[in-house]
């Protein structure tokens, strides 16, 4: 999915505009400068509109020059440094293991209930060479259920039902919501009353994951990093298992 890029492109443009006019956000109508020097400023950039195509590239080179600077620190912590880049992540398969699979994913992406459904083929077929490693990365802006459906499944992980949790949350993906949470976490036989307490306290790790996709120009979900490569999309999920094959 390409929403969490575009939302992230047009801020960038609009904090961009808003840093030449001088407006602060995010409460720019309030803080606008005198009307006749805005009109100045305005047209400026209507007779040399190059101004923001460049000032913009050049925003997007340093952007891009920090991602890949963040790439190669996360990568290289995958090779040497394993359980840095894990931290408190849940994990699934043998560790440690030949080939670590992050995986950045959101419950209500329907590409990442695909990718579901394809990892768990992998995993079956390759369960003494891959550990599978998740990291939380709700699409807040377009999906209302994804940060809730995190912080239920981050509550099952503090009583060892991540992934119990996880494949029940892909399976019922069009039911998420409040009702669907507690009935998982009764089938689970969860402890209900820590189960509630946990899910207030599920935004400083969720945050932690999100930042880290962030740092490394994730775009969209899902979003997989293997041996020093990167893969977006549920159909890349067979380019993880040729890698895993050869």
């Amino acid at each position: 999915m390409r929403q969490l890029w575009q939302y992230l492109r047009n801020w960038a443009i609009l904090s961009l505009l808003c840093l030449v006019l001088g407006w602060s956000l995010p409460a720019q109508a309030a803080n606008r400068p005198n009307p006749e020097l805005e009109q100045q400023v305005l047209q400026i950039l209507r007779q040399h509109p190059e101004t923001i195509i460049e000032s913009l590239q050049a925003y997007q080179q340093q952007q891009q020059q920090q991602i890949n600077q963040a790439r190669a620190a996360f990568f290289n912590d995958l090779k040497t440094h394993p359980q840095i880049a894990i931290a408190d992540s849940p994990i699934l398969g043998i560790t440690p293991a030949k080939n670590l699979i992050v995986e950045f994913s959101d419950f209500q992406c329907p590409y990442c209930a695909e990718a579901h459904k394809k990892l768990n083929q992998l995993l079956a077929k390759h369960q003494n060479d891959v550990t599978l490693v998740y990291k939380h990365l709700p699409l807040i802006p377009v999906h209302a259920e994804a940060m809730p459906a995190a912080r239920a499944s981050w509550a099952a992980n503090q009583q060892g039902k991540f992934w119990e949790y996880h494949d029940a949350l892909f399976t019922n993906q069009k039911r998420l919501g409040e009702d669907l949470y507690l009935e998982i976490a009764k089938k689970l036989q969860l402890d209900m009353d820590k189960f509630n307490s946990d899910r207030l306290l599920a935004d400083t790790t969720i945050s932690k994951d999100i930042q880290l996709a962030q740092s490394l120009g994730v775009d969209g979900t899902p979003f997989f990093v293997m041996n020093n490569q990167n893969f977006s999309g549920a159909l890349q999920v067979t380019e993880i298992a040729g890698k895993l094959a050869s």
